[in-house]
């Protein structure tokens, strides 16, 4: 018997936010695809996911935030970060920048100094990230496996451990493009919901 509550987005999101501040894991509906998280900060929550993911350690995992201010609490997204944020958020762009905030934990980052954070354009998580701040947002589904884009597609993928899923229905199914803004250069890691020669075209501008 599974272990785990499944919730509303209209009536579970307080029930979830107080799961999550207490250590918990939960899966959740974003604008690209549903993500399994925590708190960022809490080591031991951090840990269960890469179990439950079967996920190796020496990968981070990249943060949702509520807002770009809240985003830029926890890095630092420089100039041209900052306008891409402008641009992109809440939306399907994730950006790494240098790590400010020290009290997350180190195995989100895999040991580096730098975070890959976003901010979501859906509905559902936001209302949760309202009460959360920060969740650790990794794909819900068995490391290497396929992305779900419902919550019957997570309880279909084998996908155990975590603690609450949020139902947000059907989701668009397209990860978010990864950009690097902490080196010299700008460095696409991952083309996803948004063209990547559009990006780059855009931190050109500034």
């Amino acid at each position: 018997m599974p272990t785990y509550k499944v919730l509303g987005c209209t009536n579970g999101i307080s029930e979830c936010a107080s799961i999550i501040k207490s250590g918990g894991v939960v899966v959740f509906p974003t604008d690209t695809i549903y993500g399994i998280g925590c708190d960022p900060r809490n080591d031991s929550a951090v840990q269960r996911i890469f179990k439950i993911k079967g996920r190796d350690e020496k990968k981070p995992l990249p943060v949702l935030a509520y807002s770009m201010q809240d985003a830029e609490k926890i890095v630092s997204l420089g100039r041209a970060g900052r306008m891409l944020a402008e641009r992109y958020w809440p939306g399907a762009l994730t950006i790494v920048a240098p790590l400010v905030d020290k009290k997350i934990s180190r195995s989100v980052t895999a040991g580096s100094n730098s975070l890959a954070v976003r901010v979501p354009a859906n509905r559902c998580i936001l209302s949760l990230l309202q009460q959360c701040k920060y969740l650790v947002g990794t794909s819900a589904n068995i490391s290497g496996g396929k992305s779900s884009k419902s919550a019957q597609e997570v309880l279909d993928s084998g996908l155990d451990g975590f603690d609450a899923l949020l139902d947000g229905g059907h989701v668009g199914g397209v990860e978010s493009t990864i950009v690097d803004m902490t080196g010299a250069e700008p460095k696409i890691l991952r083309e996803g919901a948004i063209k990547s020669g559009e990006v780059l075209r855009r931190i050109a501008e500034v």
